[in-house]
């Protein structure tokens, strides 16, 4: 896909954020001068984006640092919101690469289901092979049938191999043959769907353990990443889920999905601010490339509605 037409898919993406951002900073700019007044009220658009209290104290502060009794249009708003925005976008924005030997790079996916996780498994295996690695993928949630059938048939359209196990068998099994498989094979990368249950924390928590003790059998590195798939119509929400899955798996970097279907994109940026995990890509849209690393710049004029 080419930069412009990923561009326009981002822009079309953050479109509901970008207006609700919008709306929420042009409502407070009719004083002549920032003062601490309007400075309140930019900082409570920000978080009525769900960009988050932490990054709109942050963007407050270096507004007020800036430009405090100045003038100030809408437009000069944004585009200091955005620069704000990607500033801490910028150390987070950090693609998943395959470096690991040696081979195969094991990525563990976690996440909530729902969340998109079997589709993002599917796109980030086709953005490896766009690079020309090789990727196999391993069918860990094997507590629905469902998931199992869903990652086959992303497998096959994508033509990459998949390791599968019968429906209610140990995960921990399969992402063994599955290292082992693509140890024999040579394979880049092997990305892992893992359940997605919270309901019982413990459960999960042994669970991963567990897969964690086998890999750890084979190759001392494994897992290599932790990835966690963010449902962005989540909002906050999608927030919380980042502390529970740290306790639990030890995530290494975040994927957010559907930023397409929401005004909650802001969130993106809320996350950021608080754990500082790389983000590794995001989507927008249900295509097999709706899913790419993203530029900060870019996203941050996007959110900011100047780009």
């Amino acid at each position: 896909m080419s930069q412009d037409s990923w561009s326009n898919r981002l822009f079309g993406g953050f479109r509901k954020t970008s207006e609700k951002l919008t709306e929420n900073l042009t409502a407070v700019v009719g004083t002549a001068k920032l003062d601490d007044a309007t400075l309140d009220d930019v900082e409570d658009a920000l978080i009525l984006s769900d960009l988050g209290p932490s990054a709109a104290a942050r963007i407050r502060a270096k507004l007020a640092e800036q430009r405090f009794g100045l003038e100030i249009t809408p437009q000069e708003l944004k585009e200091a919101v955005a620069e704000e925005i990607a500033s801490i976008l910028r150390p987070v924005a950090k693609p998943l690469e395959i470096t690991a030997f040696p081979r195969p790079q094991v990525i563990l996916v976690i996440g909530v289901n729902g969340s998109g996780k079997t589709t993002t498994i599917a796109k980030m295996a086709h953005l490896f092979r766009e690079d020309d690695y090789s990727v196999m993928l391993a069918a860990g949630d094997t507590f629905r049938a469902a998931a199992i059938g869903q990652l086959a048939t992303w497998a096959e359209r994508i033509d990459v191999p998949l390791v599968r196990g019968a429906e209610g068998g140990d995960p921990a099994s399969i992402v063994f043959d599955a290292v082992r498989a693509a140890t024999d094979q040579g394979i880049d990368a092997l990305v892992v769907d893992t359940a997605g249950r919270l309901q019982n924390k413990r459960e999960l928590m042994d669970e991963l353990a567990k897969i964690r003790r086998v890999l750890g059998r084979i190759n001392p590195e494994a897992p290599h990443d932790v990835v966690l798939v963010l449902d962005a119509t989540n909002g906050q929400n999608a927030l919380a889920q980042i502390d529970v899955f740290k306790e639990v798996a030890g995530v290494t970097g975040l994927v957010m999905t559907k930023l397409d279907g929401t005004a909650r994109g802001g969130v993106l940026v809320a996350a950021a601010e608080q754990y500082g995990l790389p983000i590794h890509a995001i989507g927008v849209g249900e295509k097999i490339d709706d899913l790419r690393p993203f530029d900060p710049e870019l996203v941050a004029r996007v959110i900011a509605g100047v780009a």
